[in-house]
């Protein structure tokens, strides 16, 4: 099983076909061609493996990045280092 991480739009590049995205601190350049639907700075989406896969709507965001950080505690236990890295991890840093 393979799971998404949530982060932050920043910045969208002027062609559209990427964005800045910040990842709980961490900055990560994503694509964004299997979105299927326009965003912008402030939207949150799910990333996997180097592409935004999914926006997440406004109204399910708090709910996620909860289940998201408790997830990663619980992997980590409890292991700040273990905690940065699972955040980061599978994040592409260039298109």
């Amino acid at each position: 099983m393979s799971s998404g991480v949530p982060g932050r739009i920043i910045d969208v590049a002027p062609d559209g076909l990427v964005a800045t995205v910040d990842f709980f601190g961490v900055r990560r350049i994503v694509r964004l061609a299997l979105v299927g639907q326009p965003v912008a700075p402030g939207d949150y989406v799910l990333h996997h493996v180097g592409y935004a896969i999914q926006r997440i709507p406004e109204r399910d965001i708090a709910e996620t990045l909860a289940s998201y950080e408790e997830w990663l505690r619980a992997a980590s236990d409890g292991d700040d280092e273990d905690l940065s890295a699972a955040i980061t991890a599978g994040t592409a840093s260039e298109p």
